[in-house]
């Protein structure tokens, strides 16, 4: 760049491509969260029945809450806590409320599949004198995999249909901001077929996470039954 010039910015409105890799940025991240927070969490409940009873109502009462309660909520506290009102602070609103819709189903399939674990296979981590670390990563962790996937997968189809509205609602570049903005334009002759195409590629992204998440399943895990 030549000496005194600046260089030029592209400010104008992100591509339908851009848009589909932004999304899919906010919902690995809200997925990421929901992992983060629902695994540990969920291994201490199944492991404890007390933790068990002590969070059942818990998880009973904010599993069903809307999408728009926890992004309203997620919204009062980073504004709160983050002055700044820039394009980040409207995608961590985002990827947050996606962890916090979507995270339940990885909760509650995690604790049970711990709770359930063979007792012949804790007696023999007994035996073994495992630690408490050991006994999780050796024996609780693969005895529960499967349970632990099936959460998991549930986890992104949940955060990729949360995503859309949320993106709506925090005005965050994306396919829900995208569909937002050509509703708005409906005047324009080529608005509709662009929702319809994007309802498509919505789809079919949902369809191929699924997917994947399945492959993945089958492969660190033991329950090699396909899913539907």
């Amino acid at each position: 760049m030549a000496e005194g010039k600046d260089a030029i910015t592209y400010t104008g409105r992100p591509s339908f491509v851009d848009q589909i890799f932004r999304s899919l940025k906010t919902v690995f991240a809200g997925f990421l969260l929901a992992l983060f927070i629902a695994v540990p969490l969920g291994i201490f409940i199944g492991l404890s029945p007390t933790l068990k009873s002590a969070f059942n109502w818990f998880i009973q009462i904010f599993k069903p809450v809307s999408p728009v309660v926890w992004y309203l909520l997620v919204f009062m506290i980073v504004k709160t806590l983050l002055i700044d009102s820039s394009e980040d602070s409207s995608f961590t609103i985002s990827f947050i409320s996606v962890g916090f819709c979507s995270m339940w189903a990885t909760l509650v399939n995690t604790a049970m599949g711990v709770a359930t674990v063979d007792k012949d296979y804790i007696n023999v981590a007994k035996v073994l004198k495992l630690g408490p670390f050991q006994k999780i990563f050796k024996v609780v962790l693969p005895s529960s995999l499967p349970l632990i996937f099936t959460g998991l997968k549930i986890t992104l189809s949940v955060a990729w249909m949360v995503l859309i509205a949320i993106e709506l609602l925090a005005q965050s570049p994306g396919l829900g901001l995208f569909v937002w903005e050509e509703f708005q334009n409906g005047g324009a002759n080529d608005s509709n077929a662009k929702i319809i195409v994007a309802m498509f590629v919505i789809g079919i992204i949902g369809f191929l996470l699924d997917r994947i998440m399945l492959t993945i399943q089958n492969w660190v895990s033991f329950d090699k039954t396909e899913g539907i």
